[in-house]
């Protein structure tokens, strides 16, 4: 069914607060395309809505609500429900959502909690955003290195129902020191009678707690892992990281570094959720510093204005010229941040690839000037055609050079090479490929500078 469909027959359904057809719908579904429907509503409309099911079905469908209405909702509902809710939630997500509650609410929140749940939600919540400390669930399976592997299956059958994952179980000591690992394929296979020890791995992969959370998402994909342990300073098993969780940290940092390779700021909520004033806020500050950006085109054109009247020719190859310097940075640029972002390149490897560039860099430009020579030639002469065509080689060199240095120097003072795409490497190309064209005409073309 269709969002908007559902949402239809949410709201008809609603109004005849008529529970058992809403659950019969979440019945046929899953939890996250309803959630899609219910998002669609206020806060008032889908807490009420939430409330007519059964406090699973409630928990499991609000785990999939934009972070911003859980918040909404959470923020009218009564201290007693919200702990229920709490107690039905996953470590990591009620974790998230505690984040999200006013300081009031969280204080309002906490006696009604269990102990173990209150202390479990105050460590989580208490590691910075974007660590692997923020996205780990303390609901894993550990087991011990000495009890025979009849034992631990029977330990892990008893532990299921509360555990995120139980297809990799760890091994820890008395002081919850990481010894090892092993996978329920194995213990599954294994004689009864052998210890875990005799079957588990040592050779452990595992991330601290402050590791950033893009570093635990390219572990996790590159060693292609269903989960990660995390260690606090002391070696101390504290959480695990899952596959869903590094496809969600993937999905907010691929959006983030899209949004900032477009020169906008990255946005605290979805599009569709986004309000105006943010939207203004987030982009106006890199508007604004393009536009002085831009100003370095403007003083190149009226520097060599006097070239440009004696040959009007040399107007019509402006935009030409420039736009094709600002897709080389473009597209340098592009190719260069993705490969810092994957650890493809690294800052020691820039002249390296900075030499291979200007190879590449020289071959599309002597490509391109070989396209507009013979334009240069039918709209201006000989003359023109030269400026032109050289012109357009050093405009792409450049342009490309540009593109692939900027992402390495943002990185050089640790800020996101992601900012070097798109408008700020078309803006600085734009300035450097009028100065290079101009130049080239006033020199071929015998006229002085004023």
């Amino acid at each position: 069914m269709q969002k908007a469909q559902l949402f239809a027959t949410l709201s008809e359904l609603l109004a005849a607060s008529d529970k058992r057809a809403i659950r019969a719908e979440l019945e046929h579904m899953h939890a996250a395309d309803f959630a899609l429907a219910v998002d669609e509503f206020d806060a008032t409309g889908a807490a009420t809505l939430l409330d007519l099911l059964s406090l699973p079905d409630h928990a499991e469908v609000f785990a999939y609500l934009d972070p911003q209405k859980q918040a909404d909702i959470a923020e009218s509902m009564p201290r007693n429900e919200l702990a229920a809710l709490f107690s039905q939630m996953e470590s990591d997500e009620r974790a998230d959502l505690f984040n999200q509650l006013s300081k009031q609410q969280q204080q309002a929140l906490l006696p009604g909690l269990a102990q173990a749940e209150r202390e479990d939600v105050r460590k989580l919540a208490s590691y910075p955003e974007k660590t692997a400390g923020a996205m780990m669930s303390s609901d894993y399976a550990t087991l011990r290195s000495h009890w025979p592997i009849r034992k631990a299956l029977q330990r892990l059958r008893l532990e299921a129902p509360d555990k995120e994952t139980i297809y990799q179980t760890y091994v820890i000591d008395g002081d919850r020191q990481l010894v090892g690992t092993i996978s329920l394929r194995e213990l599954i296979l294994s004689n009864p009678e052998r210890l875990v020890a005799d079957i588990m791995l040592t050779d452990v992969l595992f991330v601290r707690v402050d590791e950033d959370q893009e570093d635990v998402s390219d572990k996790i994909r590159h060693y292609d892992l269903l989960a990660l342990p995390v260690l606090d300073s002391n070696d101390r098993l504290v959480g695990i990281c899952t596959y869903d969780d590094a496809m969600d940290a993937v999905v907010e940092e691929a959006t983030e570094d899209a949004q900032k390779s477009a020169s906008v700021a990255a946005l605290d909520s979805t599009m569709d959720k986004v309000g105006k004033w943010e939207l203004y806020r987030k982009r106006i500050g890199w508007l604004i510093l393009l536009v002085f950006g831009s100003l370095l085109s403007g003083a190149g054109i009226a520097h060599y204005e006097q070239v440009i009247a004696a040959n009007v020719a040399l107007v019509f190859f402006m935009p030409l010229l420039v736009g094709s310097g600002g897709n080389a940075g473009s597209q340098a640029a592009a190719l260069m941040v993705r490969a810092l972002a994957t650890g493809e390149v690294e800052l020691k490897d820039w002249l390296g690839v900075l030499g291979r560039e200007v190879l590449v860099a020289g071959g599309l430009g002597l490509t391109m000037g070989a396209v507009v020579a013979g334009l240069g030639w039918f709209r201006g002469g000989p003359e023109i055609a030269l400026v032109v065509t050289m012109a357009m080689i050093c405009v792409v060199m450049a342009g490309s050079l540009i593109g692939l240095s900027l992402p390495f120097l943002l990185s050089r003072v640790n800020l996101d090479p992601a900012t070097a795409s798109g408008p700020l490497v078309t803006t600085i190309v734009d300035a450097t490929g009028m100065v290079i064209y101009l130049g080239f005409a006033s020199t071929v073309l015998g006229l002085s500078m004023p």
